[in-house]
């Protein structure tokens, strides 16, 4: 290599520390959230009326596909700050976070025009009736005011991550999911506010992240590193963040249309089988939730090292990543196929749907598993800004799970849903593996 003062210079080491000092906090952040949902279920739950929590669950349900879309302002973020991190240019850095916080707000400030447009389709959708649709139209107009901050938190969580900031990155989750928490206990119960109660703490909690989050990061920024506005505005940079923002927003797309298509398939199946692979599908997000962790950790450190141009760091991050994604996978894996049975019987007091759900716990279970590599995957390509090759990996893998559907399920029925699920998550993730070091090859050669 002909730049050892550069690689020297920018040279660091990947250690297990460091991926889980990174993957630990953001895992625990992640946790919070379902921890969010349950608090908000029990606290309309215990006004007893039914309505309500029918009208509570819609709402969320329409925020999480809204929100859930807009994900791709935090992973391009974190991969673009990572490179900018490893080349120690704290003022392309700054680009960077200007450029995603403003298409933050704006994207925010656009989705409060639309919600009209959005709740009328979104009623429609799901088709509640009279209070059920009160309910949801009171959820969604309170909590429809946060966008533009639950947006920028998106772009600021971004920041941080690519810094490598995990604990700063589970203090915000926690400011945002805790305010939420303590609020719409508070509002609700106490204040016997209800359904607003739960939407005005949502909004509240979202502020109060961004809010503080901006602190955090602009009180590290040096006056000196401030890009100016025809920086910020360049059209070679802003195009390089659109292009990948809209690989990483078909990615996510094809990936809800996987799941979505799934459910879809199940409820052919009969109300029980539906109700049990719903219950076994959490098993799915909560494996989720430590592996998207770890693609974190993956997404900073590959970041890191192509914006440092050191090959070692990008190879040993991978190895150290795939070895903690695997080695928890296959232990959360073993607990759910002995544990099963008993988080099923606290998850659903209906026997059918008990007997269900443990015939089909194998599938489940292994979904960690199965999972993994495409995670890790994730993290690799969104930290190395392969965006396209991702996008097409997932087209590509997609295309199989339509097959495996069209195959498996006439044959095995639900369990040839699972098996296509497991086979598509699995696939996904070879794909993409097989792509990797001639793309490090070709990113490594080219930084030289």
């Amino acid at each position: 290599m002909d730049t050892h003062g550069h690689e020297n210079r920018l040279a660091f080491d990947v250690t297990h520390r460091l991926v889980l000092s990174i993957a630990i906090p953001m895992t625990l952040g992640f946790i919070t959230t379902p921890l969010l949902g349950l608090v908000g279920t029990g606290v309309v739950g215990h006004t007893g009326q039914p309505d309500a929590l029918a009208g509570l669950a819609i709402g969320a349900m329409l925020f999480d596909l809204i929100l859930g879309s807009f994900n791709f302002l935090r992973a391009s973020t974190t991969g673009l700050t990572a490179q900018a991190f490893g080349r120690h240019d704290r003022h392309a850095e700054q680009g960077v976070f200007w450029r995603a916080l403003i298409s933050a707000l704006g994207c925010g400030v656009a989705l409060l025009c639309l919600s009209p447009l959005l709740l009328a389709a979104g009623l429609k959708l799901m088709g509640p009736e009279n209070a059920v649709a009160a309910a949801t139209s009171t959820y969604f107009s309170i909590r429809i005011l946060a966008a533009p901050a639950a947006l920028a938190n998106y772009a600021i969580l971004g920041f941080v991550l690519g810094r490598g900031q995990g604990g700063v990155g589970l203090l915000l989750q926690t400011i945002i999911n805790g305010t939420n928490i303590v609020l719409a206990i508070y509002l609700s119960l106490w204040l016997d506010w209800g359904v607003a109660g739960v939407a005005w703490g949502t909004m509240v909690g979202e502020t109060a992240g961004a809010v503080v989050g901006l602190l955090i990061v602009l009180r590290s920024f040096d006056r000196a590193d401030r890009p100016t506005r025809a920086e910020t505005f360049s059209r070679h940079q802003l195009a390089e963040l659109f292009a990948l923002n809209r690989d990483i927003l078909i990615r996510t797309f094809v990936l809800l249309a996987a799941f979505t298509l799934m459910t879809r398939i199940g409820t052919s199946f009969g109300a029980v089988t539906l109700a049990a692979n719903a219950v076994l599908m959490n098993f799915f997000l909560l494996s989720g939730y430590y592996l998207d962790g770890l693609a974190n950790a993956a997404e900073q450190i590959t970041g890191r090292a192509i914006g440092a141009r050191y090959r070692p760091a990008f190879d040993r991050g991978l190895k150290l990543s795939a070895l903690w994604s695997f080695g928890l996978a296959g232990i959360i894996s073993v607990f759910f196929l002995l544990a099963g049975p008993w988080l099923i019987s606290v998850l659903t007091t209906s026997p059918e749907v008990q007997q269900a759900a443990e015939t089909y716990l194998p599938w489940a279970a292994v979904t960690g598993l199965t999972g993994a590599l495409a995670f890790l995957m994730d993290g690799v390509f969104i930290g190395a800004t392969w965006s396209t090759d991702m996008r097409n990996r997932m087209l590509m893998s997609f295309a199989g799970y339509l097959v495996a559907l069209a195959v498996f399920v006439p044959l095995f029925a639900n369990h040839g849903l699972w098996l296509a699920m497991n086979g598509f998550l699995l696939v996904r993730g070879v794909f993409l593996a097989m792509l990797v070091r001639r793309r490090a090859d070709q990113t490594f050669r080219v930084a030289q």
